[in-house]
């Protein structure tokens, strides 16, 4: 069964682009090469063949899994979020309780995930534990040393 994603139109926008990109440039790339490599003689010995055709596996399993992605993908109206509880295209600020640090960020589907411009994955393990927390209140999320505190200080949208 497949999983329903939830994506911002631009972060849709660029799965469709990389999946027009492998099918219109690289599938018929990947078809060239193994044509080249079939002209060099005997099969059975060829390992270009070989390589070629494990290339072209590997891109048909890329595309095949875009495509599912594509067409399990939705889209999120940003302008309609509820910034009362933390929800996948939520802006929020957080606070670890044990050093002060405060961090901002946005919680997104895990295609999307960027940290250096501050996007995490609603299924990484910060992000399952923000998800409906409310203002003020404290997700406790596990981490291989332990369980980090986090207090949701803000919730905003774009």
């Amino acid at each position: 069964m497949s999983k329903v994603s939830y994506y911002t139109a631009e972060g849709l926008k660029k799965l469709r682009d990389e999946l027009n990109q492998l099918k219109d440039v690289e599938r018929p790339k990947a078809s060239q090469a193994i044509a080249e490599a079939r002209d060099k003689g005997d099969l059975s010995e060829n390992a270009e063949y070989d390589a070629a055709k494990e290339a072209q596996g590997m891109l048909e399993m890329r595309i095949s899994k875009l495509e599912e992605v594509v067409a399990n993908a939705r889209i999120i109206d940003e302008s309609q979020l509820d910034t009362s509880k933390v929800l996948v295209h939520s802006n929020v600020k957080i606070k670890n309780q044990s050093t002060g640090a405060q961090m901002q960020y946005k919680l997104v589907a895990q295609s999307e995930a960027d940290l250096k411009s501050g996007k995490i994955s609603v299924d990484s393990p910060i992000g399952k534990g923000l998800l409906g927390k409310k203002v003020g209140e404290t997700a406790e999320i596990s981490v291989p040393n332990g369980t980090m505190k986090f207090e949701v200080l803000e919730i905003t949208r774009d």
